[in-house]
């Protein structure tokens, strides 16, 4: 089942993510074409506030960002695509804790799941990315950079 994701609303529910970083919405992409990868879904994320002069709509891999242009929210171009959606909306699962689009989804029959639950899963999802203990695989992180990543997801090492 695809993803249609509220993608601000998605940000401060993961650990190590944060509104106020320049990069946030792109480190949200990179951690859900990881979730992709894994669990073979299809995502679209959809931000509000599109950069001056850039595309409205990027396509990283099986995630597709878009972003709201002036005078448009992120809620409501996700509800706009399960109008569009129509009877397929149903397949879809919409990812948002705000209440008015998890009611949107609800009445497009689509599956609502806040983003609470979407963060764990996203953690679940990313740390089955890890080699079982005692499969030496060169990542080209070092030690601090493994134990930052799993600190984010609250995780410890094997070793440990």
């Amino acid at each position: 089942m695809p993803y249609l994701i509220d993608g601000h609303n998605l940000i401060p529910k993961i650990p190590g993510l944060d509104l106020g970083d320049v990069d946030d919405e792109i480190q949200l992409v990179e951690l859900l074409q990881e979730f992709c990868r894994n669990r073979r879904k299809q995502v679209e994320v959809y931000f509000d506030n599109a950069p001056p002069g850039q595309p409205r709509a990027r396509n990283y891999g099986m995630v597709l960002a878009r972003f709201a242009r002036a005078g448009q929210s992120a809620d409501e171009m996700i509800h706009a695509r399960l109008q569009r959606l129509g009877r397929s909306a149903r397949n879809w699962t919409v990812v948002s804790s705000d209440h008015q689009v998890q009611a949107a989804a609800r009445a497009a029959r689509a599956q609502a799941v806040s983003s609470e639950a979407f963060a764990q899963l996203l953690g679940e999802a990313l740390g089955e990315t890890r080699p079982e203990p005692g499969v030496d695989m060169d990542s080209g992180l070092s030690a601090e950079d493994i134990d930052e990543w799993l600190a984010l997801f609250g995780t410890q090492r094997d070793d440990e």
